[in-house]
């Protein structure tokens, strides 16, 4: 199967199931015509020195639609923040020059583009981090991996933070935000979700400080809010987002209450003018369970506290996307994996176009194929 080739799994036609989808909305300081957002999705394309590659370049500007909002995959705000072998920087110049020419190309199709900052804590390897130990909250063992110029290998041992070295952390992601900015960016996202080192400091299952960074709910937050107020601080207000993950096992993720812990989280970036939260839904099929005796936590809970914008991820299709945005939980949906198959997906969407299959194998590295050789939509040819 050629990367042109598409599934037969959705008819084509129009229809007005998805006018909701296809409405204008703004977030903060955002203004959108449609509200089918490219989700942050990781594919490991970045050059040796973490410098976003021409492939990259090609496909972010492939994908880009007028009015329509791209979340870039993590950027990392340092060299040792790394736990994957080809993931994108954003701690250089170069980076920052690598950046810009993929922020030309979205904005040359009318396009905007937020960037994703991210840390990956203990999902990593010394192999990354010129022999540093991974870092973490507390240490909690576990079984994960990382992604080494040798593949898959299990995570190396991780350390607990000391409290002065996380003021270093926080100015790391503010240094970050400024270069996103230089870097012609519309706006930054803070992944606190999956697991990664924002995410472990604000779940009990992975926090076990004694310091003014554990315990409490509201000790747990700080680190998250702080990384929120750097930000903040660079773009000021309505283009900051914030992405969590409450129902989320990647990375051995968990909390003993989390309704109490991500209710109490989101009610506290009510505080920030933010444009969005980013919400990753549990999967439809599979349900991930988040300890005995506790409901997912997802959009719809979140909407009840969060007063701004919501952006729903996970999974979703044509029909259960339109759906969570008339049942009010959302106000925008992301899509990842069908977004790297389909170029054109927001047209493909609107028009209830087929869809081009993904490929799963080519997620992690690789080259062009299955990656930027996907191509638009086209209208089978007519003989006379």
């Amino acid at each position: 199967m050629t990367a042109r080739q598409t599934s037969t799994a959705h008819a084509p036609g129009r229809d007005e199931e998805t006018a909701t989808l296809f409405s204008p909305i703004t977030l903060g300081a955002i203004a959108l015509h449609h509200r089918v957002v490219h989700a942050p999705t990781t594919r490991l394309r970045a050059n040796s020195d973490d410098t976003p590659s021409a492939m990259m370049v090609d496909y972010y500007g492939q994908r880009a639609s007028a009015g329509g909002l791209i979340i870039t995959e993590s950027a990392h705000p340092s060299y040792d923040s790394r736990g994957y072998e080809g993931a994108p920087g954003i701690y250089t110049e170069a980076h920052v020059a690598g950046w810009k020419r993929i922020s030309d190309a979205v904005h040359g199709k009318g396009g905007l583009l937020i960037m994703q900052i991210a840390h990956d804590g203990r999902q990593s390897h010394v192999d990354l981090s010129h022999g540093a130990a991974p870092v973490a909250p507390s240490v909690v063992p576990f079984e994960g991996q990382a992604f080494t110029k040798d593949g898959w290998v299990p995570v190396s041992p991780h350390r607990a933070l000391a409290v002065e070295e996380i003021t270093g952390l926080v100015e790391s992601f503010r240094r970050a935000a400024e270069r996103a900015k230089a870097a012609g960016m519309d706006g930054v996202e803070l992944h606190n979700a999956n697991g990664y080192l924002a995410d472990t400091f604000l779940q009990d299952g992975t926090n076990k400080r004694t310091d003014r960074y554990g315990g409490s709910i509201e000790n747990r937050m700080r680190f998250s809010t702080e990384l929120v107020e750097a930000l903040v601080s660079v773009w000021g207000p309505g283009r900051v987002g914030v992405r969590v993950s409450p129902s989320g096992q990647w990375g051995s993720i968990s909390d003993s209450d989390p309704e109490a812990t991500f209710g109490a989280f989101a009610e506290r970036l009510n505080r920030y003018p933010l444009a969005y939260l980013h919400v990753i839904e549990p999967r439809v099929k599979g349900v991930e369970t988040i300890g005995e005796g506790h409901d997912p936590v997802a959009s719809t809970f979140l909407r009840r506290i969060y007063t701004g914008p919501i952006i729903a991820a996970g999974g979703f299709d044509r029909r259960g996307a339109d759906a969570i945005l008339k049942r009010g939980d959302a106000d925008l949906v992301a899509f990842g994996r069908f977004f790297t198959s389909n170029p054109d997906l927001p047209e493909r969407l609107r028009r209830n176009l087929p869809l081009t299959p993904y490929h799963r194998e080519a997620f992690w590295g690789g080259t062009e194929r299955w990656y930027s050789d996907f191509e638009p939509h086209q209208a089978p040819s007519t003989t006379r």
